[in-house]
């Protein structure tokens, strides 16, 4: 079929292009493919990441998926015209369901990019697709089992992280970690995984300056002459583009630059596309960073220089950090000091601890939001995060670099009298003590050897005393900041070892973990031992470890890439929801409440009772009832509390943060029914008390939206979003996650604390201003 008889199908047969005209069906058809199929081949997989909308030209197929009992469930036949595929397009997530050729076929796909532009303008295209979405949904219903569908297509996925970095449009990318006398480099090619190159210059600004790259054709080494930043940069430039072992023809083919910074304050998230302003705001940081930011910079500003056209992005090391609470960020200081000043603590190596938590979970085939996880991030700069269903909840490193475990030349923790102390009585100042703390201390300063492990180890192997302690006092510091987050999130389900000291230490792995078996940790240790951390994921854990003990190795290139490819894909997004006239977002209080289980309904009003509805809710299926509990803590009650029905499978309470105290228990940020490892509580009703283990949090701000919202602003389930309040005081709440179902309405949920402290009521209205972060 040719282009213009394709398009004509299309206008007469598919009800979902009925209000397109000619020339956009004809643009629609040259972007897109038609593909041709044979009996029994699969269109469309379960766990497939979304690519395309499908439209079956000729024959016919099949919607289906396989029971856990290898029945096959047939949700939805498919004939000539038919639309396939919509359902992982409008959500966002993986493939629910296999789509199968009966008998030989054609279709139609239209990438994702295509859809996205041309079908939100359609409202009644995006009405026909929702109805789709919801048939199928409803069809799937009976087939869910004790994990949701989307879950199991994710984890069922060759790369449910996006760590392949495919893209629909080709994306040469180069990663860029530029230092005040190195430059490291690594260039992705998402169409080809297969064809990549790394390399660095070493000793810039020095004699010798000298430049290494090896590719996927070969490797070259030459000396720079000039030994200046601008000089490795073109070399850089020049040895990827190198005939014998390049892998681009001409620079102009790098499409993106990712920039390794360090600190970008509490507001960004992710990868991020670099404006003036946020050159600014790096500049701002330099007092922190009097070593890192300036090379950083001029990074930038000669890649801007010599690749004029392409997109520079980058990715902060402290971004990952910014969902750790506040609790935990500040200081014992004025608060003057972080509000006026913005002393606090932020966190560093952030690429690294996300990509181990996110392989741990790959490696593990668990939903990377449903395990507690601690990183041991160690080498020549050391830390430990801890990674409370997916959030940094806390970290080693604070203000700067300096604090946390002993690093190769870092000392970590200390007492501040020490630096007063030494500043009255040695006479020492500024330049004084940062180079002691930053260059003469750690493992350095402790065992008189060396900053490296290796020598360290093997001085102590052979007598050296202090080279002993210091393996010791580093080990010790490691295995304390494990039972430190343990105790901070109230459980774990694994133990990451990664970087250069994590990867390659037998001995320092064994001692974080000796002990540590009352809290589940235990090590085997002959898998210990035989462990190549280099090369491949490691489990080390024993057979009766209830936590599994990892060793992942470190690849922050790949995170900074994923990360920027999102970036990417976020500024698409953002362009669609500026080319359109704003949604608006009702904002809905949400006081405290409980959800309670029919068992725990009995026990508090008697046996046999049934919730009493008092009135409707924007939720779906929910509504708030006139039966009331009263919630008592350690330190005091909170009373009359009301209950939302209908009955759930298990018992939820969602509190302010007022109410913690008052009730006296600590309980996480989490999505509604995320309620592994939270504290517990007394409930009291007319019938009885019943106290339960865990079920109590602060719930996430959220907005819920239809597939059809969601479309329409270019979001994806899960997405986090900053929402705007215009208004005299105009407003701006960060970090609030998107929830994407057909039975939603487009509401935004925050709750009491964050309503009174913004003067905000029920009914304001908001607008989606930008993706923060796509998970």
């Amino acid at each position: 079929m040719t282009s213009e008889k394709i398009a004509t199908y299309l206008k007469n047969k598919v009800a979902l292009f009925e209000t397109f005209e000619e020339q956009e069906l004809l643009d629609l058809v040259g972007g897109s493919r038609t593909v041709s199929y044979e009996p029994n081949e699969f269109i469309l997989e379960f766990g497939e990441k979304a690519s395309f909308l499908g439209i079956l030209l000729e024959g016919e197929a099949e919607l289906s998926v396989t029971l856990d009992n290898a029945e096959r469930r047939i949700i939805d036949r498919i004939s000539a015209s038919d639309t396939f595929g919509e359902d992982a397009m409008m959500t966002g997530e993986r493939n629910v369901a296999d789509c199968i050729c009966n008998k030989a076929a054609r279709a139609l796909l239209i990438p994702q990019g295509l859809f996205s532009e041309t079908i939100i303008t359609k409202p009644r295209a995006l009405t026909h697709l929702s109805r789709m979405l919801v048939r199928h949904l409803k069809a799937l219903d009976p087939v869910n089992g004790n994990e949701p569908l989307n879950t199991t297509a994710l984890l069922q996925s060759n790369d449910p992280y996006g760590f392949d970095l495919r893209t629909e449009e080709p994306v040469k990318l180069l990663i860029v970690n530029c230092g005040s006398s190195s430059l490291k480099f690594t260039l992705y090619d998402t169409m080809d995984n297969a064809l990549f190159a790394r390399g660095g210059v070493e000793r810039i600004g020095l004699e010798g300056t000298r430049l290494s790259c090896t590719s996927s054709r070969g490797t070259v080494e030459k000396d720079i002459t000039e030994g200046t930043h601008e000089a490795s940069f073109q070399a850089m430039l020049s040895a990827l583009s190198d005939p014998g072992i390049g892998v681009i023809n001409n620079w102009e083919e790098i499409t993106s630059v990712a920039h390794r910074g360090t600190l970008g304050g509490e507001k960004h998230r992710g990868a991020v596309i670099i404006t003036q302003e946020i050159l600014e705001e790096m500049d701002a940081y330099t007092s922190i960073f009097p070593l890192h930011n300036p090379p950083i910079l001029a990074g930038i500003r000669l890649s801007q220089k010599l690749l004029p056209n392409a997109v520079h992005v980058t990715v902060f090391d402290s971004s990952f950090h910014n969902t750790i609470p506040a609790f935990a960020y500040l200081y014992g200081l004025p608060y003057e000091l972080y509000e006026e000043k913005g002393i606090r603590r932020f966190g560093y190596h952030g690429s690294s601890h996300k990509y181990a938590s996110l392989r741990a979970a790959q490696f593990l085939k668990k939903p990377y939001n449903k395990l507690e996880t601690i990183v041991c991030h160690l080498g020549s700069g050391s830390s430990v995060c801890g990674i409370d269903h997916g959030r940094s909840v806390d970290t080693t490193m604070g203000f700067s670099p300096l604090e946390g475990l002993m690093m190769g030349t870092r000392c970590g923790d200390l007492d501040p009298g020490v630096m007063l102390h030494l500043m009255k009585t040695q006479g020492m100042g500024y330049d004084e003590l940062n180079e002691l703390l930053n260059k003469k201390s750690g493992l350095l300063g402790l065992s008189g050897v060396s900053s490296d492990m290796r020598e360290i180890e093997a001085a102590a192997d052979e007598g050296n005393h202090r080279a002993m302690l210091a393996i010791k006092t580093y080990a010790y510091r490691v295995r304390k900041y494990i039972g430190a987050y343990v105790a901070a999130m109230e459980g774990l389900d694994v133990l990451v070892f990664t970087g250069g000291i994590g990867q390659g230490s037998v001995l320092i792995r064994s001692l974080a973990c000796q002990g540590l078996s009352r809290m589940g940790i235990s090590l085997d240790e002959e898998k210990n031992r035989k462990a190549n951390g280099f090369k491949d994921i490691c489990d080390i854990s024993a057979g009766d470890s209830l936590v599994s003990v990892l060793v992942i190795p470190a690849d922050e290139e790949r995170m900074i890439a994923r990360d920027t490819v999102a970036a990417l894909e976020r500024q698409h997004i953002i362009g669609i929801l500026k080319s359109q006239t704003p949604m608006p977002v009702t904002i809905e209080i949400s006081a405290h409440h409980v959800h309670l289980s029919q068992e725990h309904v009995e026990a508090l009003f008697g046996q046999g009772y049934e919730l009493t509805k008092f009135k409707e809710l924007s939720i779906p299926a929910c509504y708030a009832c006139e039966e009331k509990v009263n919630l008592i803590g350690p330190k005091g009650r909170v009373k009359n509390v009301r209950i939302v029905g209908p009955a759930r499978k298990e018992t939820q309470v969602e509190i302010s943060m007022t109410e913690q105290y008052m009730l006296g228990i600590h309980p996480p940020i989490r999505e509604s029914g995320d309620l592994k490892g939270t504290p517990g509580i007394t409930l009291e009703g007319p019938s009885g008390q019943i106290t339960i283990e865990q079920g109590v949090i602060c719930a996430m701000r959220h907005i819920h939206m239809t597939p059809e919202d969601a479309l329409k602003m270019g979001l994806k389930d899960r997405d986090i979003v900053r929402v705007k309040v215009p208004g005299d005081r105009e407003l701006i709440f960060g970090d609030v996650l998107v929830r994407v179902h057909p039975d939603f309405k487009l509401y935004m949920h925050i709750d009491t604390d964050e309503a009174n402290a913004a003067n905000l009521k029920t009914g304001i209205i908001g607008y989606v201003e930008a993706i923060q972060l796509r998970q």
